[in-house]
């Protein structure tokens, strides 16, 4: 048997066979990273085609409002520039107001006819972005829930001016929630104002209708007493009571005298028992009017206690009834001075090209993230290859 020679290649042949091998052609492709592809490109392609071409586009409408009250202080320097114009801080209703913005009962009227529902469940919607778009979310509650993350009320506390933000995904239901919520807001204020007017007032109304009902029974007491006594005043009439006892005691001195000398010149005379019987008339007539004052139940005195009484009850419930309706004066100047008032600075606008998502934002972030994402765990895993070794 004739056993033939193996052939022999060129060296160029043998080193392109080598080039060629499994084992060169991993090193000259290495494998793409598994990790890479899993935290890097697979987030930012996902990112690229939600955010470029799948993403709802959202209009913005704002608008600014202050509330002012003529009562209240502003210590910055646009706050008194305000105040200068007749606009000053009212905290209380600006919190009113914002938390009325962002209320179920505003949420109820504005989806009157389902208005909210019909705008935000648009077929053109993305349905990620939809409200109940897979029929799971159909109550109030998940309505309401939905609609707070659309609405934004802010504050400035330095300049007290609020900012309305509504987003939707059609320019005029924006501009349309934004209206009918900073009116709804407006009137909130108003109800607000209304009724610490109305309480207030109305306090000082009830003391003045007790204060006149106190003096008109006090003066129906004073006149019921006049009339059961028959005497207008006790006090003046025994002022006069007094006067008509010291003319009598008078008349009665001088009469004396005159007896006592009658008496003395003229013994016989036949005025001495005229001038005696004189005498005890008149005695009579002043132990009479000294009763009249004095010692009984019906006497002046006895009468004068409780007629003053009466005149100083009187006096005190007419001070009262005085007292009350400066208070009603006062308090009907301080309602119109504590009147608040929602003065819109910035009407809402209608958008004419949507404001979100911001697309290379986002895209970028997510690219930032995934390599922050990435590098973290190459970390992670070296560190935990290098202790198993």
């Amino acid at each position: 048997m004739e056993i033939l020679p193996i052939p022999r290649t060129s060296p160029a042949v043998d080193d392109r066979i080598v080039a060629d091998s499994p084992i060169n052609r991993r090193k000259r492709f290495p494998r793409p990273d598994r990790l890479f592809l899993l935290v890097v490109l697979a987030p930012v392609l996902a990112a690229i085609v939600y955010f470029g071409f799948l993403a709802s586009p959202v209009y913005i409408s704002e608008s600014s409002f202050v509330v002012r009250n003529p009562e209240k202080a502003t210590p910055s320097l646009l706050g008194g520039i305000l105040q200068g114009a007749g606009f000053t801080k009212g905290t209380d209703e600006v919190y009113a107001a914002q938390s009325f913005a962002a209320s179920r009962d505003a949420l109820r009227a504005l989806n009157r006819n389902d208005a909210v529902e019909r705008a935000y469940t648009r077929p053109e919607i993305l349905v990620f972005q939809r409200f109940n778009a897979f029929g799971m979310s159909d109550s109030f509650e998940d309505l309401y829930q939905y609609f707070r993350k659309k609405v934004t009320v802010q504050s400035d506390a330095v300049t007290s001016i609020t900012t309305l933000t509504i987003r939707a995904y059609d320019p005029s239901d924006a501009r349309r929630f934004n209206a009918q919520l900073l009116e709804m807001s407006e009137q909130t204020v108003n109800q607000l104002n209304e009724r610490g007017r109305r309480d207030l007032v109305s306090y000082a109304l009830d003391e003045v209708a007790a204060a006149k009902a106190q003096a008109q029974g006090a003066g129906a007491a004073l006149a019921a007493y006049r009339n059961q006594s028959g005497v207008l005043d006790p006090v003046k009439q025994a002022e006069v009571q007094m006067q008509m006892v010291s003319k009598l005691q008078d008349q009665l001195i001088t009469t004396r005298a005159e007896l006592a000398q009658v008496r003395r010149y003229a013994p016989d005379n036949p005025r001495v028992p005229v001038l005696g019987s004189q005498i005890g008339l008149i005695q009579q007539e002043i132990a009479s009017e000294l009763g009249k004052m004095t010692g009984s139940n019906r006497s002046l005195a006895n009468s004068a206690v409780r007629y003053e009484r009466l005149v100083m009850e009187n006096e005190f419930a007419n001070k009262q009834l005085t007292a009350a309706m400066a208070s009603l004066e006062q308090a009907r100047n301080e309602a119109q001075k504590k009147q608040a008032y929602l003065e819109r600075i910035v009407e809402p606008n209608l958008p004419d090209a949507p404001m979100e998502p911001h697309r290379l934002r986002a895209i970028l972030a997510t690219l930032a993230l995934s390599l922050l994402a990435y590098g973290i765990l190459r970390m992670l895993l070296a560190g935990v290859k290098e202790h198993a070794q």
